[in-house]
């Protein structure tokens, strides 16, 4: 099928993400991926600084990835796993318990980010009514987070600001304690944690969890705040009894220069959400890891069982690739690529300060981002970048790029360059 068919089909029948169906903003056909670019049907090439949604950490069509797959589809592709297991799924669990935070002995696999959110308030609202605590069911969340697109995740996503406002009428009314104030590097004040220290002292007794993303609000505007908030909320769930749930499946496996977000607070979450870069961007597989305590209270219960159970729940291709991923991140030098990207956008971001539409500049790990006065053009932002060489999403008043880690310096300067030039072609309106 030649580009112009193929697109024409696309527009007809395909309604993609985020957009109007029967979109005027045609679609790029993308024919092959390698390494760190996307090829297009016309045969040009862009570099991807958004590693397929923050998930191809390991660049496209990695050797390794690949034959990982095919050598489990020899054995085979799928089996259900209710009474039944399989070494690749079992290999993974054990990595997983060996790399998280200390005490995340138990992990439920699910089919994305989002479900493995789900999961998380399933366990913490059935961990409480199986202590006869059933009126601890609400979740307080931080305003400008994100947990995905699901009904239970859409609860805890900013209400306000978030993109599922929409959906608050129909659904469940949750807490929400104001964004940290408290810049990465900035110096704390005791005051950045008096709004959360007040929500968690009012509402503890009808709170199953608190649920935050570690370290960087992604999508709610790749936000990154200091180490000891999250100290500080960790102390407090403590103190009032209130479980902690930490979503990182944005900044899991390296992104912000810590295998997880939460090592930079040297805190362990009471559960943990793994996604995205899991697989290396090869396919949707997800994870809830928890507690000993949290599992066995759980099944000390009512049901006796935790009361989910994906028909895809461990897929052995997604497990074996997986597992391959999570090797080849730690059998390099991982942290020594991000600590290099860093250097580049550390070096590099403060230019576009001098450019009249740029608002802010930050970066954290491989995460870099350019604020600007006023939300992006997208489609012309786009045509500009593409013309050039690059591909990037950006969202609201937002231009960043989470690339892959195998990005070259000089790759990833040229990305800088194009994205420079777009953004100088912004006029404040």
């Amino acid at each position: 099928m030649n580009a112009t068919d193929l697109i024409q089909l696309d527009q007809q029948h395909i309604w993609h993400p985020y957009s109007q169906v029967n979109s005027p903003n045609r679609p790029l056909a993308v024919k092959r991926a390698q390494g760190v670019h996307l090829e297009l049907a016309d045969g040009s090439q862009l570099i991807d600084g958004m590693s397929s949604w923050w998930s191809a950490i390991h660049g496209y069509n990695h050797p390794e990835l690949n034959h990982a797959v095919q050598r489990q589809l020899e054995n085979m592709a799928h089996v259900m796993f209710g009474g039944l297991t399989h070494a690749p799924a079992v290999e993974l669990a054990a990595r997983l318990v060996e790399l998280s935070p200390a005490a995340l002995n138990k992990v439920f696999f699910c089919d994305s980010g989002s479900v493995a959110v789900e999961v998380a308030m399933k366990m913490a609202i059935q961990y409480w009514q199986s202590q006869s605590q059933g009126e601890k069911h609400r979740f307080l969340s931080l305003l400008r987070g994100y947990h995905g697109d699901t009904f239970a995740a859409m609860s805890v996503c900013d209400p306000v600001t978030g993109m599922h406002h929409m959906f608050s009428e129909v659904l469940t009314q949750q807490l929400f304690t104001e964004a940290p104030r408290c810049g990465f590097d900035q110096a704390w004040q005791q005051e950045f944690i008096t709004d959360f220290q007040q929500h968690i002292e009012q509402h503890h007794a009808c709170l199953a969890a608190v649920i935050l993303e570690p370290i960087v609000q992604g999508t709610g505007g790749m936000r990154m705040y200091s180490p000891q908030f999250l100290r500080q909320v960790k102390q407090l769930c403590e103190k009032h009894n209130v479980l902690l749930i930490a979503d990182e499946i944005a900044t899991g496996f390296g992104r912000t220069g810590k295998m997880f977000a939460c090592e930079h607070a040297a805190i362990s979450p009471d559960i943990l959400c793994l996604g995205k870069a899991l697989t290396g961007g090869y396919m949707s597989l997800a994870a809830t890891l928890c507690t000993d305590q949290v599992a066995e209270v759980i099944c000390s219960g009512e049901a006796g069982v935790f009361m989910h159970g994906p028909t895809f729940m461990g897929n052995p291709l997604a497990c074996a690739v997986a597992n391959k991923s999570i090797e080849l991140l730690t059998h390099s030098q991982w942290q020594d690529n991000i600590r290099r990207i860093e250097g580049v956008f550390k070096q590099r971001l403060p230019e576009f300060l001098n450019l009249e539409a740029v608002a802010e500049v930050r970066c954290l790990g491989a995460i870099g981002v350019v604020e600007l006065k006023q939300a992006v053009n997208i489609p012309q932002f786009q045509q500009t970048i593409v013309k050039r060489g690059l591909w990037l999403r950006p969202f609201g008043k937002l231009v960043y790029s989470m690339p892959p880690y195998i990005i070259s310096d000089l790759q990833l300067n040229t990305l800088l360059d194009i994205t420079y030039h777009a953004v100088s072609c912004i006029k404040e309106s």
